[in-house]
């Protein structure tokens, strides 16, 4: 077999952690090459700081990995000489990514692998004597709740009690406060009419009318380097 056989074999070998898992879940982990092939269809969304990104089958978390690098060299580039506007926006980038699987193995690896994406490839690059233990806690956290456990077909969490899928919504304002909405996400993908009393009505930039479904929980803003011990 030739070398670049062997190599094209190898990666497809990767992809794939057991057959069992193929044949039970339909797992497969698509292939750097192809993550950023895919997402380059949608560059600039992917370089905004705040656009959110939700991967419903997100496995080990190879796009949503990718989507927090090119995050966070963004992150990088516009506030890496100063340490608080760094962590600030990086918390951000980080509470923009959203990812459900069905394994739990699968959403421990992504929570873990994302962490240490931000912790060690870019917090710690930066400010290696002066890493802040509230901003790593306030990631960890914040992933905790945006990496879940669950079922996107069947929009319920996976487990001995199931419920429905619920996620956050981090949104910055006032310079250092985060303010978090819970959102159920069924109610976020139910066909509900524009005119019940229990919506907003908006207009979107395309011209279209939209709709926000109430909020599941409302929280008070709170310091983005407080989130961990927050609620």
């Amino acid at each position: 077999m030739g070398n670049r056989n062997k190599e094209h074999l190898n990666q497809s070998i990767s992809q794939v952690k057991s057959r069992k898992r193929v044949a039970d879940h339909g797992e497969v982990f698509t292939s750097e090459r192809e993550v950023n092939a895919m997402l380059d269809l949608v560059k600039p969304e992917t370089e905004r700081i705040e656009s959110r990104f939700l991967e419903p089958a997100c496995g080990t978390g190879n796009f949503l990995s990718e989507i927090l690098r090119r995050k966070l060299d963004v992150v990088k580039k516009r506030y890496g000489k100063f340490q608080f506007d760094f962590e600030r926006n990086a918390v951000i980038a980080v509470s923009s990514i959203y990812g459900i699987d069905i394994l739990e193995d699968n959403v421990l690896e992504c929570r873990k692998r994302l962490a240490a994406i931000f912790l060690d490839e870019y917090y710690k690059a930066l400010y290696v004597e002066d890493c802040k233990a509230a901003c790593i806690e306030s990631v960890d956290y914040i992933l905790s709740c945006n990496i879940v456990w669950g079922d996107a077909l069947s929009l319920m969490t996976v487990g001995e009690h199931p419920e429905y899928i619920v996620f956050s919504e981090w949104s910055a304002i006032n310079g250092s406060l985060i303010k978090r909405r819970d959102f159920t996400f069924h109610s976020m993908l139910q066909n509900e009419s524009l005119n019940e009393l229990d919506l907003f009505s908006f207009i979107s930039d395309q011209g279209e009318e939209v709709y926000i479904p109430t909020p599941a929980k409302d929280y008070p803003p709170i310091h983005f380097l407080e989130l961990a011990h927050a609620y």
